[in-house]
């Protein structure tokens, strides 16, 4: 399964390597720019396939975490815990709601595109999302990264979710960001965890 709006990434490249292909047979004379052609094309089509890739879930108990990769900071402070996870190109990059909620408000904010990985990426271009939940209100924040700076929702405001349905992706890399009433939960991942978006429980305490 592709991730939504993701099949022009997969259908293009494809499309143009088979002409390639075809090229290869009815040019003979020219294969060697076709395959070329054919080599590089395929192998976009088949890294687009794989990046956009977004597979069901069973979702997990607790809250769960939002996106796919390493946990890099598990933080309390100011109010809040804060876990931020750092999604690799490997991982899947469809993000997911951490619990049942309401989006009460979602905000681009601009700024740089640093380093996913780095401390200073707080300051990048990214997306903040308002969740009311029974929990309180949750903020999940969609951070771009040097490369990764799309960020395309799936839902808007007013959009009722369930725990691990769908709610966007980030185009090439990046991290996801989730912040949890300081009080209502407790970690239950430390930093260098790997998880996984709907499935892996990120924190309980309070009732999903």
């Amino acid at each position: 399964m592709l991730a939504k709006g993701s099949a022009p990434f997969v259908v293009v490249p494809a499309v143009l390597a088979t002409l390639a292909a075809l090229g290869i047979f009815l040019a003979w004379a020219y294969w060697q720019p076709f395959t070329v052609c054919f080599v590089i094309l395929a192998g976009l089509a088949g890294f687009s396939a794989f990046f956009f890739r977004d597979p069901e879930r069973r979702v997990g108990d607790g809250i769960v975490s939002p996106a796919d990769g390493r946990v890099m900071a598990v933080q309390q402070g100011e109010g809040k815990l804060r876990i931020a996870i750092f999604m690799g190109p490997q991982d899947v990059h469809v993000n997911r709601a951490p619990m049942d909620c309401t989006v009460v408000r979602v905000e681009r904010k601009e700024g740089p595109h640093l380093p996913a990985y780095s401390k200073e990426s707080d300051r990048n271009a990214a997306m903040r999302w308002t969740l009311s939940t029974s929990a309180g209100e949750v903020v999940l924040w969609q951070i771009t990264g040097a490369f990764a700076r799309r960020i395309v929702p799936f839902v808007g405001e007013g959009a009722k979710l369930r725990k691990g349905e769908r709610i966007g992706m980030i185009r090439f890399g990046s991290r996801v960001d989730v912040e949890l009433p300081a009080g209502s939960a407790r970690p239950a991942v430390g930093v260098g965890d790997i998880v996984r978006a709907g499935t892996t429980k990120l924190a309980s305490g309070v009732r999903p």
